[in-house]
């Protein structure tokens, strides 16, 4: 088998980089959205790194999206768990016709593009922690790293480079990032949105009356701060809830088949907040703003 020359070599495929279509009635705390402000005017003097943490389902992706979008900017994503060498993000060796040859995929040409937004989803899940060495040299200060097959890369200016992680003992496959490369990102930390926030989320994105959306949050909130047992419940989960119940399902019913919980459990939590009354008061926002 030998190697085919550059003349025979296919032509380098050229993605399309597009900009994203801004989310709808997308929330974020006011001070999360003047930081996004600030990491964008930093992109204008050199390209910048920003670790999204937080539960699954809290809008860490959606976030990503949402400032590509907002700042009209390219944005390219790239699933980190897939990764089990170095080097595979910027292409790999094919055959044809009993040849080889080098195909160059995405990553090149994203991080080479001025501007654009490079989404690294679920940076701590690679199949192989070594996955990400050649990672350092476009993150770090250089911002350029050298490949056989490609030659020499540089990060080209404004690149914004978001890179995604759920951390913690319950998330299968995860792995503690690596101090080093942490050291390299600032960092946005995003928790579950307060209660008014996301009831009127859920209302707006579904068209279920208000006071079903405070319920669905209610007992969401009641899961997830359950001391004995707590639930992480996204806002995902409580959209998903919320949908089944604008197609006609009980609340009762939408909770239980969209979180798969025990019957006695939620009958629980359901009876406690009848009994509380008060189930629909207004709570103030907590200072965030839509994004």
């Amino acid at each position: 088998m030998r190697r085919v020359s550059q003349e025979e070599e296919p032509k380098n495929i050229t993605h399309n980089l597009n900009v994203p279509e801004p989310e709808e009635h997308f929330y974020l705390k006011a001070e999360v959205k003047q930081n996004l402000d600030r990491i964008r005017k930093l992109s204008d003097v050199h390209p910048v790194n920003v670790l999204v943490a937080g539960k699954p389902g809290c809008g860490k992706s959606t976030l990503v999206r949402q400032f590509a979008a907002r700042n009209k900017r390219p944005l390219a994503v790239f699933q980190v768990g897939i990764l089990s060498e170095p080097g595979q993000l910027f292409g790999e060796h094919r055959l044809k016709d009993g040849r080889t040859y080098y195909q160059p995929f995405l990553f090149p040409q994203a991080i080479q593009t001025p501007g654009c937004v490079i989404h690294l989803e679920e940076i701590n899940r690679p199949e192989h922690p070594k996955a990400l060495n050649m990672l350092f040299s476009v993150l770090s200060e250089d911002r350029s790293v050298w490949t056989d097959e490609l030659g020499y890369i540089r990060v080209a200016p404004g690149v914004i480079f978001f890179a995604t992680l759920n951390e913690g003992d319950e998330f299968v496959g995860t792995e503690m990032l690596d101090a080093a490369l942490r050291d390299r990102f600032y960092v946005t930390i995003l928790d579950y949105l307060p209660m008014d926030v996301e009831t009127k989320v859920l209302h707006k994105k579904t068209g279920i009356d208000e006071g079903d959306a405070l319920t669905i949050v209610n007992v969401a909130n009641r899961l997830r701060s359950n001391t004995q047992e707590p639930m992480i419940i996204s806002t995902r989960h409580t959209l998903m809830i919320a949908e089944m119940i604008s197609v006609g399902a009980s609340i009762k019913d939408a909770v239980i088949n969209s979180l798969q919980m025990n019957n006695d459990v939620l009958e629980t939590v359901l009876l406690s907040l009848h009994l509380e009354l008060g189930m629909r008061e207004k709570v103030s926002d907590n200072g965030y703003t839509l994004y």
